[in-house]
């Protein structure tokens, strides 16, 4: 079963989860679908003549208009926002770890080839992914707004009032049948 992930706009706004066609590690831009030409009219039966070879136009590049994350959001987010600067900062201590990881495995390599006595095999840690990639991006004040009660409609406020008497109801039928059975096991008690 794949899993869904986060769609997110240019500036990290989640809009939807989606289905991605592979398993997803990270994050993916997603590019706008080039615009078609409509190819020319081809002549009937008569014939093509040659022309000469145009040079061929250079591809523009293709508009990035969003992006997949596979990095899982958390729940309690309003609005949640993806850090995708915080995104690119990783990546990069990520490319450098990896760098520094290369540069001693080189080293380890030449000293064996060398004959000099090796240590341990250098092993490749990666960073810790930080923990704080999905943010919200809301304020304070826009969260309580949207949470604060609002005014009750007349048909709920009549509503809950009834429940409340309903209730209230209930509560004195079972008294007051509480002190039938109480007055009817003192008369029992009394005339016996």
């Amino acid at each position: 079963m794949r899993k869904a992930v986060p769609k997110v706009d240019l500036n990290g706004l989640y809009i939807e989860d989606v289905e991605p066609d592979d398993s997803l590690i990270g994050v993916v831009p997603i590019y706008a679908q080039p615009v078609q030409e409509e190819a020319p009219e081809l002549p009937g039966d008569e014939e093509i003549e040659d022309e000469p070879d145009m040079p061929e136009e250079p591809e523009q590049p293709r508009e990035i208009i969003g992006y997949l994350v596979g990095v899982p959001m958390p729940t309690g987010l309003y609005h949640p926002r993806f850090d995708l600067l915080a995104w690119e900062a990783y990546q990069d201590v990520v490319l450098e770890a990896q760098s520094d990881y290369a540069d001693e495995l080189h080293d380890w390599r030449e000293s064996y080839a060398e004959g000099e006595e090796q240590g341990e095999q250098p092993i490749y840690m990666p960073p810790m992914m930080p923990d704080n990639l999905w943010i919200e991006s809301l304020t304070p004040e826009e969260i309580a707004e949207l949470t604060k009660p609002g005014e009750l409609s007349e048909i709920e406020m009549l509503k809950k009032e009834n429940m409340l008497l309903k209730a209230q109801n209930n509560a004195i039928t079972e008294r007051a049948d509480f002190i039938e059975d109480i007055i009817a096991e003192m008369a029992m008690q009394i005339y016996q």
